[in-house]
């Protein structure tokens, strides 16, 4: 297929890489927002987030002219053969994806459509969305038209790379000619093998759920083990090397740590856990990560109580990450911001530094002193908790860090340090 024009509607984290990545391959692309600060900060070629190569792709995209931001909806889902919905699904109090925006975002294209259009869920919804939102674009209009759900599957700090270089592209439809259109939006990235996943749109749905769930399963387990390995006094790493060394489990994801976070596995946790409960069928696993990983989020700061003997007024601690992952500046469910609120309300007092999420986080108003330099930020501190695996965190200069430090304490939140390294150094090591 020749080059298509595509709308893309939402400009977040999934909406902007996959415009940018589809103009890359010389589509016609046009992103929509809603809100006009975002639309012109994009047509400048500025990203109003972090993601690595992201900015770099969005102005060689404005540069060629493939790629154009604009409010206007409408014109832009008539001009295009092809809409992708990308709006946010966050979850409801009681764990369900709430998806206001993207009948929203459906009712519009509705009124919208004259002939016949390819809409796309993109966002992560639940099984049955596409076929509520072609009742709800059929509410609006006459025009034919086929719903696909074409579920995202991009890593936070590594999308770009995730959308060009795909494991598996999954398209779900009915319809033999929105199926043909979307093989031949996603032909360039299947040029050294085809990995497209035909199938109908409710498996497309939850295949997305399954894939999250799946990853947050393996954190909250090896999680769950390293605290009872931490009770049997055993050295979780040896266990997990072992563990891992076997061809059938493999070492992805299994690295114990402070809880996963983000926008994505906390909500589509909650949302597949909801939608068992709904369907009849409770899913005992996926909510019991759920528990495991809400607990987890604090178990670093509970040992950091413990060790000062249950009183921490009057301390002070420098947390080093403060994004939920590195390679990005999303703080949403972060594990960094349930260790500052647990030890905030037990009196101490807290310094920060991350590479790119301070901006964000110093719009919390949370309290905290946050120190440009990550050295800075251990001034008189009782201890350096490690809560991010930022590259340069990897390697310090343990010298520099144990001068500036009141007292020689390191808390490992991602057992990323040499324990007997420290200790030999003079440092008291936890991970």
């Amino acid at each position: 297929m020749n080059s298509q024009k595509i709308a893309i509607i939402g400009t977040g984290y999934v909406g902007l890489v996959t415009g940018a990545c589809f103009a890359k391959f010389d589509h016609q692309v046009t992103c929509v927002d809603n809100n006009p600060h975002k639309v012109k900060l994009l047509n400048e070629g500025k990203v109003p987030f972090y993601e690595p190569g992201l900015e770099e792709l969005v102005r060689s995209g404005r540069e060629r002219g493939n790629l154009r931001f604009t409010s206007d909806l409408s014109s832009a889902v008539k001009d295009s053969l092809v809409s992708f919905i990308c709006v946010g699904t966050p979850s409801s109090e009681d764990g369900s994806a709430d998806l206001t925006a993207v009948f929203d975002v459906a009712r519009e294209i509705g009124k919208s459509l004259t002939e016949y259009k390819v809409i796309v869920d993109k966002s992560t919804v639940p099984v049955g969305t596409a076929e509520l939102v072609e009742e709800t674009i059929r509410g609006q209009t006459t025009s034919s038209f086929d719903v696909v759900s074409n579920p995202e599957f991009l890593a936070e700090g590594k999308a770009v790379e995730d959308f060009l270089k795909p494991d598996r592209v999954v398209i779900g439809t009915k319809s033999e000619q929105a199926r043909d259109i979307m093989l031949g939006l996603y032909r360039p990235l299947m040029l050294s093998g085809d990995r497209t996943l035909l199938m109908s749109p409710e498996e497309a749905e939850m295949a997305k759920y399954a894939a999250n769930a799946a990853l947050a399963t393996k954190i909250s387990f090896m999680n769950d083990l390293a605290r009872l390995c931490d009770k049997l006094h055993i050295d979780v790493d040896f266990v997990r090397k072992a563990m891992c060394a076997d061809s059938r489990i493999g070492p992805s994801f299994y690295y114990p740590g402070v809880g996963y976070g983000g926008s994505c596995f906390p909500k589509d946790v909650q949302a597949l856990a909801h939608l068992g409960e709904q369907a009849g069928h409770s899913l005992r696993i996926i909510s019991a990560v759920e528990a495991v990983n809400q607990d987890q989020k604090e178990y670093l700061a509970e040992k950091i109580v413990s060790i000062f003997q249950g009183d921490i007024s009057g301390n002070t601690f420098t947390i080093w990450g403060l994004s939920f992952k590195p390679e990005t500046d999303d703080i949403r469910e972060a594990p960094a911001l349930a260790i500052i609120d647990y030890l905030q309300k037990r009196g101490a007092k807290i310094r920060a530094h991350d590479p790119q999420a301070m901006n964000n986080v110093s719009q919390l108003n949370l309290g905290i002193t946050l120190v440009d330099n990550k050295y800075a930020a251990l001034n008189d501190a009782d201890g350096l908790i490690l809560a991010t695996e930022w590259t340069n965190y990897r390697h310090p200069d343990w010298q520099e860090v144990k001068q500036r430090l009141k007292q020689p304490n390191v808390f490992d939140g991602r057992n990323i340090y040499n324990k007997q390294e420290l200790k030999n150094l003079g440092f008291f090591y936890t991970g």
